[in-house]
């Protein structure tokens, strides 16, 4: 695996490293040494599924607070998104900073998403389906999210949002 920096401390965009032949190829996609080396979360308690019908199908912005953040390795098995991400770090000289990237089944690319950042997608494709493993259960209680259109955010979304959730969009303008 090949780990490339985000600009956001702690975030990587991953790239595959395949070993291919006649038949395909083979790739690590999660390497427990790998990841700790680069002190990343090495434990993952659920892996989900996710499939999207529509291009400009928006999901997020997503995260849980304390004791439940979570860190999250995203990828696009199947059409393409553009994966966004927030750092909700106070601390952080990069705090209230975003970064976004394409993930296609095409690019094979993974997200890695550190805990207290929030995570946003739209899909820039039909019949998009994403893999994604979590650090931590899912906790209603300590689910939070901001408005994907969050203007001190001001991220660029490639392709308008044509589609989200009530709940999505009733999330509020991000007040840390």
């Amino acid at each position: 695996m090949i780990f490339e920096p985000t600009g956001l401390e702690g975030a990587f965009v991953i790239e595959l490293e395949t070993i291919e032949d006649h038949r395909g190829f083979n790739a690590r996609a999660f390497c427990e040494r790998e990841f700790a080396a680069k002190d990343l979360e090495i434990r993952f308690v659920q892996a989900n599924a996710l499939y999207n019908r529509s291009k400009g199908t928006l999901r997020g912005f997503h995260y849980q607070v304390p004791p439940c953040s979570e860190a999250k390795v995203v990828r696009c098995i199947r059409g393409a998104i553009f994966d966004a991400i927030v750092d909700l770090r106070p601390g952080s000289a990069t705090y209230k900073s975003w970064f976004g990237t394409d993930l296609t089944e095409e690019n094979r690319r993974m997200l890695y998403v550190p805990p207290s950042f929030a995570h946003a997608f739209v899909t820039l494709e039909d019949d998009t389906e994403l893999f994604y493993l979590t650090s931590e259960f899912y906790s209603p209680g300590h689910e939070r999210g901001i408005r994907y259109d969050d203007p001190q955010l001001d991220v660029a979304w490639p392709v308008p949002v044509e589609v989200i959730s009530e709940k999505d969009r009733a999330w509020p303008n991000y007040e840390g």
